[in-house]
């Protein structure tokens, strides 16, 4: 339990590079492995765990500065130290890099917090439901058709009744690998589609009248999401029942606001690994209720989950097909997918994950 006295004497970070199953691609770009960053901060016995999906660079971010910063702080201080950290950050640059190490080193604090008070962290963010729907989520555009629908079919026989797939590499093929798609999955499952950007906004227009037999509901990135103007067009002219979604890149409050206001989304994504960890992801949520617009949690599905099971206006989180392999090699005691919902054990402190070190330790790359 924690004390006026319990002061933070440890930060260490280390980056792990694991190689995809097969290889991926999106819209606008292709990939073969995925770097993991965990971050650890202890006070005498307890060890806070975080962690983040960027470059390996990042670890030496959480190094220097953001050690320098924690270091015989008090960990219960969260906002206080998050400020903190994101001032240290100013000459590096807060979008991009430097906000995803302050993102894998907030969740290591509520980690920490929460184990030092003997709660899950659930319970400390305080629960709204009792589990966080998911969507089954790869696609890749690299597949196969006969991948792409085992995959999808795949997600379907987990109980998850949402799935989403990659579009935008070959856009004269999208219009039959979305058929392909849906032939796999049957027709009572919601089937989303992501674009990466890949689309011109007449092209995205025209490729969504084509997806329109097979009942797509879920229209991402159709065109690059930067381009404000373009989703909103795009997000006026679909059909009623379609949401179009972004947000995944945002890294503060400043970009949601932007999107927000220029009506650009039916969805806000926020991704806790980018935006500043579960405080930055608590903001975007409040922003987001504030115009209310749904959210959905981008990636990190077992991260995520508590505190989506926290937070009002939840959607859904995307299940990712890399990130949930890879937090099932990297840790025990991840939240229980159980009809189509992550469901947090809150019996187990903290984010209740027990790292494999063992088994992970060939994955290990220097920063």
């Amino acid at each position: 339990m924690s004390t006026a006295a319990t002061k933070i004497d440890r930060v260490d970070a280390a980056a792990y590079t694991v190689p995809t199953d097969a290889p991926e691609a999106d819209g606008t770009i292709s990939w073969d492995a995925t770097t993991i960053v965990l971050a650890s901060i202890r006070c005498g016995d307890y060890e806070g765990l975080g962690y983040t999906y960027t470059h390996s660079a990042a670890a030496a971010l959480i190094a220097k500065p953001l050690r320098d910063v924690l270091l015989d702080a008090d960990p219960m201080d969260i906002p206080g130290l998050w400020q903190k950290m994101h001032h240290s950050l100013r000459n590096i640059g807060t979008p991009g890099l430097g906000m995803m190490a302050l993102s894998a080193i907030d969740h290591a604090l509520w980690d920490l917090k929460a184990k030092l008070l003997g709660v899950s962290v659930l319970t400390l963010l305080g629960r709204a439901r009792e589990g966080a729907p998911v969507y089954g989520s790869g696609g890749f555009t690299s597949y196969t058709v006969d991948q792409l629908q085992t995959q999808l079919a795949g997600y379907v026989e987990l109980g998850i009744p949402r799935v989403k797939m990659k579009i935008g590499s070959h856009p004269e093929q999208d219009p039959k690998r979305v058929f392909a798609a849906r032939e796999a999955i049957g027709e009572d499952t919601r089937l989303m589609v992501d674009a990466n950007g890949a689309y011109g906004r007449k092209q995205a227009l025209t490729l969504m009248d084509a997806f329109d037999e097979c009942k797509v509901d879920w229209y991402e990135e159709p065109v690059s999401s930067d381009d404000l103007e373009g989703l909103r067009l795009i997000r006026d002219r679909v059909r009623h029942n379609v949401d179009v979604a972004a947000g995944e890149y945002g890294w503060d409050n400043w970009y949601f606001a932007r999107m927000l206001d220029a009506g650009a989304v039916d969805v806000l994504q926020i991704d806790g690994t980018r935006c500043g960890g579960f405080t930055g992801f608590l903001r975007a949520a409040a922003l987001a209720q504030a115009y209310g617009i749904p959210i959905s949690a981008h990636c990190a599905p077992h991260l995520h989950a508590h505190v989506c099971c926290a937070v009002p206006g939840l959607r859904h989180i995307e299940y990712f097909h890399d990130h949930a392999r890879i937090e099932s090699m990297f840790f025990d005691g991840l939240p229980a997918l159980h009809r189509g919902e992550l469901v947090v054990d809150i019996a187990r402190a903290g984010l209740g994950l027990t790292l494999k070190k063992q088994d992970i330790e060939a994955y290990r790359v220097n920063a």
